[in-house]
């Protein structure tokens, strides 16, 4: 059984999310704020957080930024806020998807269902006996280890961020577009995917790039989309 926490200091909001959950066969523990979803995860084993950006205590964003020092578990902010700036904001510190306020409970469950099926995959047991390792110049990656390197030194991805990279990488000098990217990675129809994976396409490339404005592996074709290069 999958344990999802809900944060959020509505409680309506979080024992109309409970029902959603609860009626999908999920395990849902509940918080109303930053510092009580800390103290819960210190404890329980969670697959999934759904957490509200606006919160006494300790808000969602900050919440979200020390959850992600140590851990990698799926993040949806839930936000009243249907602002462009809000998403992103969101999406830079971690978070893995974005649902905005007041949401329709299909949309979630489905976003709910997409992440706890990409966790799975990403920390499956199961592995290949041979190493899989892609290269293109010096950006090396481990599909085995989950492991990435550039120029032999480590760099730590967002699993959404690997996942991209890695689809680009093991379709080097093919160009994808944005929604292309979306539907392969996220598994379901595009539908305004744009500042979702142009967000997570800059942040691979601060962490991948010397010159993140100059870039020699993850580079943009105007008008088409995005490709690795193939070195």
């Amino acid at each position: 059984m999958f344990t999802i926490l809900v944060c959020d200091d509505e409680k309506d909001i979080v024992d109309a999310i409970e029902i959603y959950l609860a009626q999908e066969g999920y395990r849902v523990l509940k918080a109303y704020d930053g510092l009580q979803a800390l103290e819960i995860l210190k404890t329980q084993e969670v697959h999934l957080i759904l957490l509200d950006v606006m919160m006494p205590k300790m808000d969602g964003i900050h919440t979200m930024m020390k959850i992600r020092e140590t851990s990698s578990v799926p993040i949806i902010v839930l936000s009243a806020k249907s602002q462009d700036t809000d998403k992103v904001l969101g999406l830079n510190l971690g978070a893995d998807d974005y649902v905005a306020k007041p949401f329709n409970p299909l949309e979630l469950l489905a976003r709910v269902k997409s992440q706890i099926r990409r966790y799975t995959n990403f920390g499956s047991a199961e592995q290949a006996e041979s190493e899989h390792i892609y290269r293109t110049g010096g950006l090396v990656m481990n599909d085995d280890r989950k492991e990435v390197t550039v120029d032999g030194e480590p760099v730590k991805l967002t699993r959404i961020e690997y996942n991209i990279l890695l689809f680009l990488v093991q379709n080097k000098g093919k160009v994808f577009s944005i929604d292309q990217i979306y539907e392969q990675i996220w598994k379901e129809e595009a539908y305004g995917a744009d500042n979702t994976v142009t967000v997570h396409i800059r942040h691979i490339r601060e962490k991948i790039e010397i010159d993140p404005k100059n870039p020699k592996y993850l580079k943009v074709i105007w008008g088409v989309g995005y490709k690795v290069e193939n070195l």
